[in-house]
């Protein structure tokens, strides 16, 4: 699906069409990644980048990937003691 917005010329004026498209691809993304209405994999898919490097767009945008409570992880980190 293609969808087509106005923007003030002085906005775009000093970047490439392309830029802008990858920074409202990117930010649409990080909105629904946020407000849990895509998995993280979605997300990354839908601003056209890798897992790895929408992770990292994330912790640039203080958006916490791993849903993980203290006592979770302290719980899982037994389990491998008990191995």
């Amino acid at each position: 699906m293609q969808i087509a917005i106005e923007l003030p010329n002085d906005f775009v004026a000093f970047q490439a069409v392309s830029d802008i498209q990858q920074e409202v691809r990117t930010s649409y993304a990080l909105w629904l990644y946020q407000r849990e209405r895509v998995t993280l994999v979605k997300a990354a898919e839908l601003a056209g980048v890798n897992l790895y490097d929408f992770m990292s767009i994330c912790k640039a945008n203080r958006l916490p990937v791993v849903d993980i409570t203290r006592d979770e992880l302290l719980e899982e980190l037994a389990g491998f003691n008990r191995t």
